[in-house]
């Protein structure tokens, strides 16, 4: 190798390393040999690094005598004139370099460059200087933005959003600031930032010619056998400034969001030149912005197959691939452009988004912590991270990064945005509305906040208000769906049957882009539906709404599973319009009078009501909940008390010899249809439960006693449940149709893919060990298709026994299965009841689904059917013989525990679609008050009733959990008694309805 060039390489490493001194000693030596324009160049550029800015300015003067066509230098020299204070110098620098370049087939980049100092120049300094554009091929307002860099341009095209950045051209990466801002506006920062070694050549030189520091720079890569950590970015091959200053127009376009303008000029451009980089890339942009994608992926992999070092490229064909919902090919061709520019901040950025959009949120975070250990102040990334954080449980660090973005940028929507919805998801009602408020004051037209706010209104029950929230949202966004399909809800479960049915029409009738959009439409089909039939019944005894029985089962089906309702449709009769009802007074509108016997039975209700509240993260308080719990129990503990009213009678009327012996003759129940087919066209003709009786005055005298089995006592509670959130899907299983034969039934995840559901992942350890206690005691699992997995064999039991994680155990059984709790039975001595199954799937490389299933098969309903009636008589016969009525604690020590061993089978049974856990606490709270004992207290933080049961495999280690902390806040009383009845005060489903929706606030 030359002495020159050796000296040449030992000076670009110099200048890597930023050992300015040293390369200015090697650019004297070399200066000595030969006076070369580009090695005064060098040496000014060093010394700019160094803020020696009048050696600067003399350097630049050598260059220009010998060149005076040389950009560089004026750039240079009016850097330096800047540094030193001497802006109008430093402008007319400027312009002569400018006047120079248009006059001469110039490096585009260094004329726009010189174009850009110019301007900032004027607005900063209000510089009174003719800029002369005679010659220019272009308008100024098009070379506002450099041809420097296509890097973090385009914007992202993750997933479905794309957002409109500035587009420039070149395939390296160089984060640094403006030129001209960085010299006008902040003199004491360093000019390393201003300019790149890649800015100070003009034309590539032969090895006899002095290099430029970027050509050395890629000489040396040449002999180390290039890496390909970074990219040249190649110029036409005529040099024509022309073609130069077409792209220029293409990239200003693109940035002008006038996309079709764009692409037309991209065209000529490679109508000339077919394999151009940059023009191949800023097409494939404009095609991206107008969701042409695939036309965008064959650019960009054109741009590749023309130069494999085009790391813009691959980022941005990674990205459309994202946005196509190709995550895999998404995130190598993401991780190809990561390998052209290691640490880049902006590509980390885009691969953290695009695995937090495709649910590798370990993935994401790693990504987006690199990115922000370069660049602290990206709040992009800071509220992704939070975002990923949030999903893997570490919600503490989720906060704070939600928090480090809006420090950043205390008008940063999009982190105001997920902090609002992070505090939401925890259940965290008053710093969600704090954000919310945060938002509207920096943009109170953003739909979005409104939307926000009503959906944390709807979930604390504030239906009414959550109205207004959305109909303001909607004034501002009219399509919005989940506006449109919230604020339906809301009219229909206050009663407000014409405004709901027109919303729900309003967003059937929306052409949507998603899938998850496309599913609240299909929700709006069959919330119309049950709208409609609600509304038939509105001015009927409330007894008379039945879903269960009225509801054709094929419908339920569909409406549980999302299902698209094509083939209810076709199969289904429809309910009848809303202007039939109308038309036959079915809803007529009925005045709720606040009368001061309603007052107090509402005010009662609600503080009753508030003791189902779980103090776990995800349960938001909901005082419509409250109401309808409180009254449901009341209505419970009302007919409950009429039966054991029936039974004390007939237990002293009978056989006291037989009552010693804790025996009783129970008289047959007679069955009576409660439901003949009254929901009109398409409704079942099934009646709910053949075996349902109705306690009124006219049963009590067919009969001579009130009869009420379990299931009408717990259908109570169903039927308020139902009422109260008629957009949740809350059915009895066993009325499905055909899915009750498949085992259709309830599923509740722990962990979705890498995901912790915040509600019930606490539950995760516990369920976790009974899963591998299972295991160890069976030795086997079960297979998607039910075949049995032997676990004895090949170390496999040692492996679950040492299981810590999902991955671990998933590993130790080597596929997906399931495995099954079991029940003991107190109806039947040594029999086990089929509990609920603990299945591990695994989603994708990295993510596993915990969770917990039951199928309602027929013969595991029949095993529960007799369980929960026997605990039912249990309970009766515990309250209604010597016992009955008293108000001694100890007393009722057996009435107590039969009431929580029915709740245990209630729980493990699972015979509802979903709701199932707030209906076992409110008939528990209703049996204890019709036993003279009240909840007095709260829920402990962290339990949930329901978990306790189900993993929980004898039901007297239940019994034992929960009495340590319900027992003592139960009270004797019996001041509930003085309450109106509930049925006969709330007759109908229009006045349930409406005691449901009136507050005092």
């Amino acid at each position: 190798m030359a002495p020159a060039v050796a000296e040449r390489i030992e000076l670009a490493k110099l200048c890597s390393s930023k050992d300015w001194s040293k390369a200015i000693r090697i650019l004297d030596s070399l200066l000595a040999q030969s006076c070369a324009i580009q090695d005064l160049c060098n040496r000014a550029f060093c010394y700019s690094q160094l803020e020696l800015h009048k050696h600067v300015v003399k350097d630049c003067d050598k260059a220009l005598q010998l060149d005076p066509k040389l950009l560089q230098a004026y750039i240079l020299k009016g850097h330096a004139f800047s540094a030193l204070g001497r802006k109008e110098e430093a402008f007319l620098v400027w312009e002569q370099g400018y006047e120079r370049a248009v006059c001469q087939s110039a490096d585009l980049k260094q004329l726009m460059e010189l174009e850009e100092l110019m301007r900032i120049a004027k607005q900063n300094d209000s510089v009174s200087c003719q800029n002369s554009d005679e010659g220019s091929s272009f308008p100024a307002s098009e070379s506002v933005v450099s041809a420097e860099s296509i890097e973090s341009s385009f914007g992202s095209l993750s997933n479905t959003k794309l957002e409109n950045r500035p587009l420039e051209t070149n395939g390296i990466h160089k984060k640094k600031k403006s030129v001209g801002k960085s010299a006008l506006n902040n003199e004491e920062e360093s000019s390393s930032e201003m300019i790149d070694f890649s800015d100070i050549c003009s034309e590539p030189l032969s090895l006899s010619e002095p290099l430029s520091l970027s050509e050395i720079h890629n000489e040396l890569m040449d002999e180390a056998n290039r890496s390909k950590k970074f990219c040249v970015a190649r110029i036409s091959k005529n040099k024509s400034i022309n073609v130069d200053f077409r792209l220029s127009r293409g990239i200003a376009q693109v940035n002008e969001g006038k996309y079709a303008h764009a692409i037309s000029i991209f065209d000529k451009i490679l109508q000339e030149e077919p394999d151009y980089p940059e023009a191949l890339i800023g097409r494939g942009t404009a095609y991206a912005f107008q969701r042409e994608l695939h036309a965008a992926i064959a650019d960009f992999t054109k741009a590749i197959e023309s130069n494999p070092l085009a790391g813009e490229a691959w980022k941005r064909r990674g990205q459309a691939r994202a946005a196509l919902g190709e995550s895999a090919k998404a995130i190598a061709d993401l991780t190809k452009a990561l390998d052209f520019e290691p640490n880049s901040p902006d590509i980390l950025h885009e691969r953290g988004i695009v695995n937090f959009k495709f649910k590798d949120y370990k993935a994401a975070v790693e990504d987006l912590s690199a990115c922000i250990e370069v660049d602290d102040q990206n709040k992009s990334a800071l509220t992704y991270l939070g975002l990923a954080l949030s999903s893997l449980g570490e919600y503490k660090r989720a906060e704070e990064a939600h928090t480090k973005a809006i420090k950043i940028d205390q008008n940063f929507l999009e982190a105001w945005t997920h902090l609002t919805q992070f505090y939401q998801d925890m259940a965290n009602s008053e710093k969600a509305l704090r954000c919310i408020h945060e938002i509207l004051k920096i943009d109170e037209s953003f739909s979005k906040a409104y939307h926000l706010h009503g959906v944390l209104l709807h979930g604390m029950g504030e239906h009414r208000n959550a109205i207004k929230e959305l109909s303001t949202g909607l004034s501002i966004d009219s399509s919005n769906i989940e506006c449109l399909y919230l604020r339906a809800s809301c009219y229909h479960a206050i009663g407000e049957f014409k405004e709901a049915v027109k919303d729900y029409d309003a967003a059937l009738d929306l052409e949507l882009d998603s899938m998850e959009k496309f599913v609240l439409q299909c929700l709006a089909f069959y919330q119309k539906e049950i709208a409609l039939y609600t509304a038939s019944k509105f001015n009927t005894e409330f007894s008379w709404f039945d879903l269960d029985g009225d509801i054709d089962p094929l419908f339920k089906e569909y409406w549980c599973k999302r299902l698209h309702p094509k083939n209810v449709c076709e199969k289904v009769y429809r309910q009848p319009p809303l202007r039939d009802s109308m038309r036959k007074g079915k809803l007529k509108k009925q005045e709720f009078t606040l009368t001061k016997q309603k007052a107090a039975l509402l005010q009662a209700a609600d503080s009753i009501g508030k003791k189902i509240q779980y103090n776990c993260p995800g349960f938001l308080p909901n005082k419509r909940q409250y109401r309808m719990a409180g009254l449901a129990a009341l209505e419970i503990a009302q007919k409950v008390v009429r039966v054991w009213r029936s039974l004390q009678t007939e237990w002293k009327n009978s056989n006291k010899g037989s009552l010693k012996h804790g025996k009783k003759v129970r008289r047959k129940e007679k069955h009576i249809h409660t439901s003949q087919n009254r929901g009109g066209a398409g409704c079942s003709t099934s009646s709910f439960f053949e075996s349902l009786t109705i306690n009124n005055a006219a049963e009590e005298r067919q009969f001579g006693r009130p009869s009420l089995p379990w299931h009408g006592l717990y259908s109570v509670a169903v039927k308020w449940r139902q009422i109260s959130e008629p957009c949740d899907p809350v059915v009895w299983i066993n009325k499905l149709s055909e899915e009750f034969n498949s085992g259709f039934g309830s599923q509740t995840p722990l962990v979705l893919g890498q995901a912790k559901v915040v509600r019930y992942f606490p539950k995760f350890d516990r369920a976790f060990c009974v899963a591998k206690a299972l295991m160890m005691e069976n030795k086997y699992a079960r297979d998607k298709k039910e075949n049995l997995i032997y676990l004895n064999e090949d170390g496999k039991l040692q492996e679950i026994l040492n299981a810590e994680s999902c991955s671990d155990l998933y590993k130790a059984v080597g596929q997906d299965f399931w495995l099954t709790t079991w029940c003991h039975s107190m109806a039947v001595e040594g029999k086990q009841l089929e509990g609920t199954r603990i299945s591990l799937e695994k989603t994708d490389p990295t993510g596993y689904d915990f969770s917990v299933k039951t199928p309602c098969t027929p013969s595991r309903w029949d095993d529960f059917e007799m369980e929960m009636t026997s605990a039912w008589e249990a309970l009766c016969d515990a309250y209604c013989g010597e016992n009955y009525g008293s108000t001694d604690f100890e007393v009722l020590e057996n009435v107590r525990e039969a009431i929580l061993r029915m709740t245990y089978y209630w729980y493990n049974f699972m015979a509802l679609s979903r709701g199932t856990a707030v209906i076992g606490l409110v008939v528990l709270l209703g049996l204890l008050l019709a036993a003279n004992m009240e909840f007095s207290g709260s829920i402990p933080e962290g339990i949930q009733v329901d978990w306790d049961a189900v993993l929980e495999h004898d039901p007297n280690s239940f019994i034992s959990s929960v009495k340590s902390w319900l027992y003592p806040s139960l009270k004797m009383s019996t001041s509930w008694k003085g309450y109106p009845d509930v049925a006969s005060t709330l007759e109908t489903t229009g006045l349930v309805v409406a005691a449901l929706s009136t507050y005092s606030d």
